[in-house]
């Protein structure tokens, strides 16, 4: 008692066990909770080892605040002590309760990249901040802060008669303090130590110490892309089979092959894409590269890899490393338009339009919303584009070839279901059924705009190509929506490609992806790509042979790669390593991981990290060099 007393004054323990003690057991209750809800809680020997790290990175957390009150012991170094103390305490708690609801929410592990860009773009997140929370929530969060920032003086005041924690502090403490503090650093680097569990090691690490080591713990590959290689410079030649017609892209949101009646006839969600895919070419293993929106569109569009990172480079001017459609078209006498069902401003999505090299942008803010129903937090029910399209359409139709592109919203989560159509039960699980619902309401928005086109007179001599941007999860792997859902329900979409002159139905089996598309459209309309290579093939010739590559929107969480049947993951050590055969296991319920040799996977990593070398080295010889003054 005598070495704790010359430690810290009775007031300073009294102060620093008034807010760490209830912060630890906080942050431990947060863990247990997501450990025994976990679709597969373990037995009790993988329960103390999936609650080890928070225990230790929590009890180091409290050793370093009791060192450095030890040393700072009094003047205005301790009232800066004290503000930086409640700070950290603040931020802990703030960092550990979004990764428990990001989990709870997601299936995925927060890391630190993707909290500075929500920070730095909170007025995007705050819709989904706010559907996801109710007033006890806010209440809850006001009655914690209160006690966080007054709690400690108050509870000081009561047992010691004072406000200040240490008013006199009497003597050196020796030693004491060195070895708090190394004990600190000894409960932190235990902390981060794997996991011997199969929980994998980015859920049973501590929220903030998994953040820290997702940050440092990269593996670096180094990749030299020739400039030459890159399709910057690529342009559509005419041959004598190039007929100018019109091109339509409907990105369909959130919206996964096996939740579509045309890939599932046990589903009828959507029966005119069913119908239109019977005289349409239909790719049956269609994959996206990055389950996310933003990504998608890069991909489509430009016909190369997005940016794999949460930071929205491809929105900078100039950065993208290929010439895209809208652009390419616009050089043979195309006009362009882009309508949106979402928010202008969401994830700068008129810079990213304008990259693409679309002449024309209308999202929202510029459509008129009576009689239309908000679906999210970000956007309207997809009809809402209709009128806007009708007269973009009627003005610009007779000026030449155009091509225009659709982005729904409405299966987006939160998954609102808009009232016009009414609603079916396709799910006893309420989230699936209320996302299928907006699924069906999809189609008929599909319907409608080819009836647009009909109306109009342009659907004959138009080209529609209908994809899904991405996928969804609903708990399949423990994953849900999408970003980080690298397992077929996020990855495996439909796309179609529609020509009116051409109604044959035909089906593609080999394995095709969204790079696939800008090949697919300059094919059809006869156009020859000169001045550069795409990566992408057109599905009207796509190579038998061939792999596929994917990855999770978060930096270092996952990619994967697809090679006929076999699939392949790789997740940075944050979980184990998988492989299946699609074939053998569609849904991905068998990990075979241990049956294929050491060379095999070692080869199968290496190749996944050094794609993804490669297509970083490609975004970053786009930027802007620094000059330099000698």
């Amino acid at each position: 008692m005598k070495r704790l007393d010359r430690l810290l004054t009775r007031g300073d323990w009294i102060y620093l066990a008034s807010l760490l003690v209830p912060l630890v057991v906080y942050n431990l209750v947060l863990k247990v909770v997501r450990i025994v809800t976990r679709p597969d809680p373990p037995g009790f020997l993988g329960f103390l080892d999936q609650v080890r790290s928070d225990l230790l990175f929590n009890l180091g957390f409290a050793a370093l605040w009791i060192g450095v009150f030890a040393v700072v012991r009094g003047g205005w170094p301790r009232r800066a002590v004290l503000i930086l103390f409640h700070l950290a305490v603040v931020v802990v708690v703030i960092l550990t309760t979004s990764a428990h609801f990001f989990y709870t929410t997601t299936g995925s592990t927060l890391d630190l990249s993707f909290v500075l860009v929500s920070i730095s773009s909170i007025g995007e997140i705050q819709g989904a901040i706010g559907s996801e929370t109710t007033t006890l929530h806010w209440a809850l969060v006001s009655v914690i802060l209160f006690y966080t920032l007054a709690g400690p003086a108050l509870l000081t005041r009561l047992f010691t008669g004072t406000w200040d924690p240490q008013p006199d502090a009497p003597g050196s403490p020796g030693r004491a303090p060195l070895t708090v503090g190394l004990a600190a650093v000894l409960l932190f680097s235990l902390s981060v130590v794997p996991s011997v569990t199969n929980a994998g090691n980015a859920f049973a690490r501590d929220p903030l110490a998994n953040m820290v080591v997702n940050e440092v713990a990269t593996t670096e590959v180094e990749a030299n892309v020739s400039p030459e290689s890159l399709p910057t410079d690529t342009s559509l030649s005419p041959t004598p089979e190039t007929e100018k017609r019109n091109v339509v892209l409907v990105f369909l949101e959130s919206t996964r092959a096996e939740s579509t009646t045309a890939y599932n006839d046990e589903i009828d969600t959507t029966p005119f894409l069913d119908e239109l895919s019977e005289e349409s070419l239909m790719a049956e293993r269609a994959h996206a590269v990055v389950p996310h929106t933003s990504k998608a569109l890069v991909a489509t569009a430009c016909g190369v890899p997005p940016p794999l990172d949460t930071q929205k480079t491809e929105s900078e001017p100039g950065i993208i490393p290929a010439r895209c459609l809208p652009e390419l078209l616009e050089e043979q006498g195309y006009n362009s338009a882009f309508f949106q069902s979402a928010t202008e401003t969401f994830e700068r999505r008129p810079q990213l339009v304008d990259n693409f090299g679309y002449g024309h942008f209308q999202a929202i803010e510029d459509m008129s919303k009576t009689g239309y129903q908000r679906v999210n937090y970000f956007g309207f029910e997809d009809e809402i584009m209709l009128k806007p399209s009708r007269a973009w359409l009627e003005e610009n139709a007779d000026d030449g070839p155009f091509m225009t592109t659709y982005l729904t919203v409405t299966p987006h989560h939160n998954y609102v279901v808009p009232q016009r159509y009414g609603t079916k039960k396709y799910s006893s699980d309420p989230e699936l059924n209320r996302y299928l619902n907006t699924v069906r309401y999809q189609d008929f928005f599909l319907e409608k705009l080819f009836d647009q086109y009909k109306d109009l007179g342009l659907y004959e001599d138009t080209i529609f190509v209908i994809l899904g941007d991405h996928g969804e999860g609903f708990g399949e792997h423990g994953l849900k929506q999408h970003d980080n859902t690298i397992y077929q329900e996020g990855l495996h979409i439909p796309l179609l490609v529609h020509d009116p002159k051409n109604p044959e139905p035909r089906r593609v089996e080999e394995n095709v992806n969204e790079l696939d598309v800008l090949p697919t459209v300059a094919d059809m309309l006869g156009y020859r790509v000169e001045g550069g290579d795409y990566p992408g093939f057109s599905l009207l010739s796509p190579p038998e042979d061939r792999r596929l590559v994917a990855s999770c929107y978060h930096e270092r969480t996952c990619l994967a790669s697809i090679d006929g049947d076999k699939k392949y993951i790789y997740s940075y050590g944050n979980r184990g390593e998988e492989y299946y055969d699609l074939s053998e296991d569609p849904e991905e319920k068998k990990n075979l991981i241990e049956e294929q040799g050491d060379k095999k996977i070692e080869d199968l990593r290496d190749d996944l990290l050094a794609w993804e070398a490669r297509v970083t080295d490609s975004y970053e010889q786009q930027r802007p060099q620094e000059e330099t003054t000698e």
